[in-house]
């Protein structure tokens, strides 16, 4: 008599394999990134991955290499070693507004607005400039109105779209700034001490204003900023730069918590 159930060991030694859980690409590929000057090493060996949606902050002293690792990402320095990789495809060698075109945005540490200019017409310039139009305030200006409206609104700005970018406090500045990248759509926003000369009074709204970016938006976020209360408070991980090295990158109870961080930070303010 045949068994009722021939199934057994052997049958499921043939089952096929699970399917792998495919890795997400990053947003952004860091490996071996290394920069100099004259023969001087300000950057050397920085290797590490973003994914979307991330919050990734940087912290370190004056000198330790911020500022310049955000100028190779967004391309203003060139490489000498290593490699920028966006959403899976090497940019190392492209310029800074090719970068910006593949959804690469960024602000500075010190306010690049012209002073006459209506907050208005800085956000339609660049809209237009990232729809790829001509950057002339007068060419094609109707149809950016929705999108720069929105824009400002979102930014809390929209009262003060006729006001000069010179008549606005340093933290109505900030906000322009960050309106200026959003009409640009960007997948990936370096954010480069955006508290820098804002007042006390005016600190949280700007930074609930960029935690609703990453966190209501999903948008993928890396910033510099010297304000440790701000960034505690938005960044997924912390990245502590050192000497032009990556000396620590994790949560940020893991990175307060690690004594060599501790070591190398003694008497120095983060």
């Amino acid at each position: 008599m045949n068994s009722p159930n021939t199934a057994g060991p052997a049958a499921a030694a043939t089952a096929p394999p699970p399917v792998p859980t495919p890795v997400p690409t990053p947003v952004l590929s860091l490996r071996g990134l290394g920069w100099g000057v004259g023969g001087v090493t300000i950057l050397d060996g920085v290797s590490f991955d973003v994914h979307e949606g991330e919050f990734l902050a940087f912290i370190g002293p004056n000198g330790a290499g911020k500022t310049s690792l955000f100028n190779l990402i967004s391309g203003l320095n060139p490489v000498s070693r290593g490699s920028v990789r966006l959403d899976g495809a090497d940019i190392t060698g492209l310029a800074p507004h090719a970068r910006a075109r593949r959804g690469l945005g960024r602000t500075f540490q010190t306010s690049s607005l012209w002073p006459a200019m209506s907050v208005a017409d800085h956000v339609r310039l660049a809209a237009q400039a990232a729809g790829g139009g001509s950057y002339r305030i007068w060419r094609r200006a109707a149809a950016h109105t929705g999108r720069v409206a929105e824009v400002l609104e979102r930014t809390g700005l929209a009262d003060r779209a006729d006001a000069a970018a010179q008549e606005l406090s340093h933290g109505e500045k900030r906000k322009l700034e960050l309106a200026v990248l959003l009409v640009g759509e960007p997948r990936l926003m370096l954010l480069d001490e955006p508290m820098a000369g804002v007042s006390a009074e005016e600190v949280p709204a700007l930074t609930a204003l960029i935690r609703s970016l990453h966190r209501d938006e999903g948008r993928t976020v890396l910033m510099v900023e010297h304000h440790m209360d701000v960034l505690l408070g938005l960044a997924d991980r912390l990245a502590v730069m050192h000497h032009g090295t990556l000396l620590a990158l994790d949560t940020p109870h893991a990175v307060m918590a690690d004594a060599t961080v501790q070591q190398a930070y003694l008497g120095e303010e983060l």
